[in-house]
């Protein structure tokens, strides 16, 4: 490009404008529906042709240069956020922002959000600035975009969200949900309990077990399945669709509804974690458990630590614990360990509590299948081949057939005896290079039970990862009331659940709306309130007219 050519078009940017503002266009409509990618130059192309008909940024009759500023300007930018998080994560979670700005975000292994946001920013500028130069250039935009700015407003997901929680505070009592949560109680405990193993594969839905649309990916895990109760149908509610929300649901049987202004220290992490119920760690370490947590990424990252720590659990490994006993210390990544070392430390650990004697419990989460593209560990590239450093099908086959490989391993070793083990995704995956083909159906989270005296089967139910709490009590031999734990139902009872009996837009809408349930979970995190004593205010005196003359009269010589 000449320097005339550079000056020309600096002078004269309509085109540049308009395809600024048409790319955007494209991107946000691909990004807040179902729309293919390949929708992006559509839309933008259909957004030119109609731009070049109305001569927008060319009137037939132009007005002298207004400079004005649009009052479009902080819509857009707002819409600019949810089109962020949209195309990072897929399915916006507001509860996941709130719950993480004050649980912490520090030690995340998530370098790249952070350049990608940084791009994204600097994309809404010039956006904004093609914007700005299109209403003043164009006397027709002006009236036209003062009520532009109000349809952005009113559109907006996360405006309509917090208002829509506003009015329900006033309409409404927000304890539908708080009176249909049971407080997790153990009627009876089994005389030999088992041991519980419970592997939480991150993001590693059952929907990837559809061979049509993602091939063996899930296969390694479908061949496990074949010796294990497999649950198909379990749903993903609002406020569980990330990992501290999805290990909460599925160890307390009830969303993660962020502590919200009941957090008495707004600009500080959390000090506590849903303090105010009773977890899966609490129920098994009053009956003598041993409980260990193990991941490869660290504890200080969302309130993790902190929610083991204080639900029972006596040794909380993350990173930090267990960077230190690699052989390779080089052999991490963004977020920490790979999987197949971590898997050969959680070896190590059931050794060790096997040693110990007396029932144990351990919690292992994997980072292989953590959007946007995985975290493939060595050993998955020696078996598949080399990684693309995108396609998350590779990294799903991987996470599926270390975890099989784990499986296996203890079973030879004699290291599961008398223990369930549990395999679960934490919560369905975000935005990822397949998302397109997941978003086709009804998607469904990974929830399989193995162990001595469970009959493989397959159990179709409408169910939710709330359910979880009670079906692994019952599926360890502990008798609870009612068969239900929080809002979940054991899935081996039969009773209904209460996806099924209400739906998941119902209770969807009722997490939206109430509040009932929120101050329970965070109960005693809020600084008590401060009263004044009655006796310490000062009343006021008032005299009688009768008061008054006695008091004049014995004042008289």
């Amino acid at each position: 490009m000449t320097l005339h050519s550079c000056r020309h078009l600096l002078a004269h940017p309509r085109w540049v404008v308009l395809l600024v503002i048409g790319l955007w266009l494209g991107y946000a409509l691909a990004m807040i529906t179902r729309l293919p990618t390949w929708a992006i130059p559509a839309v933008t192309v259909g957004w030119l042709i109609l731009a070049r008909w109305r001569r927008w940024g060319a009137p037939a009759r132009p007005r002298p240069l207004a400079r004005v500023w649009p009052w479009s300007l902080a819509p857009l930018a707002l819409w600019g956020v949810y089109v962020y998080l949209a195309a990072s994560f897929g399915e916006v979670d507001l509860g996941a922002v709130f719950f993480h700005l004050q649980a912490g975000m520090s030690e995340h292994g998530g370098g790249g959000r952070i350049v990608s946001a940084l791009l994204h920013t600097l994309a809404m500028l010039l956006l904004l600035a093609s914007f700005t130069w299109l209403v003043r250039v164009d006397h027709r935009w002006r009236p036209a975009e003062h009520m532009l700015a109000v349809v952005l407003l009113a559109g907006n997901p996360m405006l309509y969200g917090l208002g829509q929680r506003g009015a329900a505070v006033v309409t409404d009592d927000g304890a539908w949900l708080d009176r249909q949560y049971v407080t997790p109680v153990v009627l009876e405990t089994p005389p030999s309990p088992p041991n519980l193993l419970l592997l939480y594969l991150e993001s590693l839905e059952r929907t990837y077990a559809d061979r049509e649309r993602f091939g063996n990916a899930y296969a390694p895990l479908a061949a496990l399945g074949e010796q294990a109760v497999v649950f198909e149908g379990i749903r993903q509610l609002d406020n569980t669709g990330w990992t501290m929300a999805g290990m909460i649901a599925s160890q307390c049987g009830t969303p993660l509804m962020p502590a919200g202004l009941l957090h008495d220290r707004q600009f500080e992490p959390l000090g506590k974690v849903v303090p105010g119920i009773d977890c899966l760690g609490d129920l098994l370490a009053d009956r003598g458990y041993a409980l260990t947590y193990m991941g490869g990424a660290s504890t200080s990252f969302a309130g993790k630590g902190v929610f083991y720590r204080d639900h029972g659990f006596d040794r909380v490994l993350g990173r930090e614990e267990l960077e230190p006993q690699l052989e390779e210390p080089d052999y991490v990544n963004s977020w920490g360990l790979y999987d197949d070392t971590l898997y050969d430390l959680t070896v190590e650990e059931i050794r060790r509590l096997e040693r110990q004697g007396g029932p144990w419990g351990l919690i292992n989460l994997s980072i292989s299948g953590h959007a946007p593209n995985g975290y493939p560990a060595r050993a998955c590239r020696e078996r598949q081949g080399e990684f693309d450093g995108t396609d998350i099908l590779y990294s799903v086959e991987c996470s599926s057939w270390l975890v099989s490989r784990l499986v296996e391993r203890l079973r030879d070793e004699g290291l599961l005896e008398n223990t369930l083990v549990v395999v679960a995704s934490d919560h369905l995956t975000m935005r990822v290079s397949a998302w397109e083909q997941l978003v086709t159906t009804e998607r469904e989270n990974t929830f399989m039970l193995l162990g001595e005296g469970i009959e493989p089967r397959r159990v179709r139910v409408e169910a939710s990862t709330m359910d979880v709490l009670p079906t692994l009590l019952e599926a360890m031999g502990f008798v609870i009331d009612w068969h239900r734990a929080g809002l979940g139902v054991s899935l081996l009872s039969g009773e209904p659940t209460l996806i099924e009996e209400h739906g998941l837009e119902t209770v969807n809408a009722r997490l939206r709306a109430e509040t009932a349930l929120q101050k329970r979970l965070w109960e005693g995190l809020a600084p008590p309130q401060v009263t004044t004593p009655a006796d310490s205010v000062a009343g006021q005196v008032i005299e009688t007219p009768e008061e008054t003359i006695a008091e004049a009269l014995e004042e008289l010589p």
